[in-house]
């Protein structure tokens, strides 16, 4: 059910692409209890210009141009403890496989409801039982 949406530099390596890509799963499955396959992803490379942060950092962190945008938006109803797991899992495995520094791992979330979603052919799929 999720949709995942990555916003990287036009200049990360295709590997890079694909550890972040394949972490962001992992962590869906193994964190998020997310069933398998369920693996929709929009992946897009920006130029330095169009991946803007605040220069002067955020909250005590600060950033660079490899800066990573990961937006996931699925079905409602994790725990905080749950999303708390999935950032770090997140931030770490990416670190772990691509060097890329956990303070440029920028993860939003967004819930909606079960009744959002069309996996395709119009229908409805989660459509609530009448």
């Amino acid at each position: 059910m999720p949709i995942v949406r990555i916003n990287i530099s036009k200049d990360a390596k295709s590997e890079v692409v694909k550890a972040v890509s394949d972490t962001v799963y992992e962590a869906m499955i193994n964190v998020a209890n997310v069933p398998k396959n369920d693996k929709f992803q929009i992946i897009s490379r920006h130029s330095s210009d169009e991946l803007v942060y605040p220069a002067e950092g955020y909250l005590g962190i600060d950033y660079t141009p490899g800066i990573v945008f990961i937006q996931i938006t699925w079905n409602s109803g994790r725990t905080t403890d749950v999303k708390k797991a999935f950032y770090k899992a997140i931030a770490d495995g990416i670190h772990a496989k691509t060097g890329l520094r956990k303070q440029d791992i920028f993860i939003n979330l967004v819930d909606v409801a079960r009744e959002d979603w069309s996996f395709g052919n119009g229908d409805m799929q989660y459509a609530p039982k009448e």
